[in-house]
């Protein structure tokens, strides 16, 4: 999938500019006079990364940011203003941009920002794809299985799992047996792995009745 510079800025100018200098170096460019305009299309933007105007009619660059944290994380955003703004700038950078840039700066300094900020999208995506499909096999495993397998993640022994579960060691190793085949994994070390990746750490046990040592 081509990845794309969407350049956000009420500057047509300079929007203007920006994207010819990009389109000689062979980068594919979509272009936004506002963010507002850039939001409002932003569920059919192609992937790649955002060039970012601070000062805008409507909706600032930061408040503009602060929505792509949440509706796009996998979308780096590279700030470029016209005003050097040290307290934007550390805002921005905190907020997770890739870079922060005046307009002034020189095409090799931009070219070179850009290439970074197209590789963390390709890395975002390819994460981003990894979490959903490692999702995808914690929801495959029936009730039974989902709980076996949350105890297990937080270090529990069988013994332990079948305490609190009220099953049997054996059949708590039958359930572990299927969760490992499931996940396609033969380690509990790997289980706990694709739990952090898939945020199922996150979840709460579907049982409380949990001994808090070894029986």
């Amino acid at each position: 999938m081509t990845s794309v510079v969407h350049i956000v800025d009420d500057d047509e100018s300079c929007r203007k500019a920006t994207a010819r200098l990009l389109c000689a170096f062979g980068l594919k460019v979509e272009e936004y006079e506002s963010g507002d305009q850039f939001l409002a299309d932003l569920s059919s933007c192609e992937p790649g990364c955002v060039l970012l105007d601070l000062q805008m009619p409507g909706q600032s660059g930061l408040q503009v940011q602060r929505q792509l944290c949440e509706r796009a994380p996998c979308l780096p955003v590279v700030f470029l203003t016209g005003e050097g703004d040290i307290g934007a700038s550390v805002e921005a950078m905190k907020a997770g941009a890739q870079d922060f840039l005046e307009k002034r700066s020189s095409s090799a300094v931009l070219m070179e920002t850009i290439e970074r900020a197209l590789a963390k999208s390709e890395m975002l995506r390819e994460e981003h794809g990894r979490r959903q499909e490692r999702r995808k096999l914690v929801g495959s495993m029936t009730a039974r299985e989902t709980e076996v397998f949350e105890l297990l993640v937080r270090g529990q022994l069988n013994k332990q799992i079948a305490y609190a579960l009220g099953i049997s060691e054996r059949t708590v190793k039958v359930h572990r047996r299927r969760v490992m085949e499931k996940l396609g994994v033969r380690s509990v070390a790997e289980v706990v792995l694709i739990a952090a990746s898939a945020d199922a750490l996150e979840r709460k046990p579907v049982t409380q009745n949990i001994l808090a040592t070894s029986l």
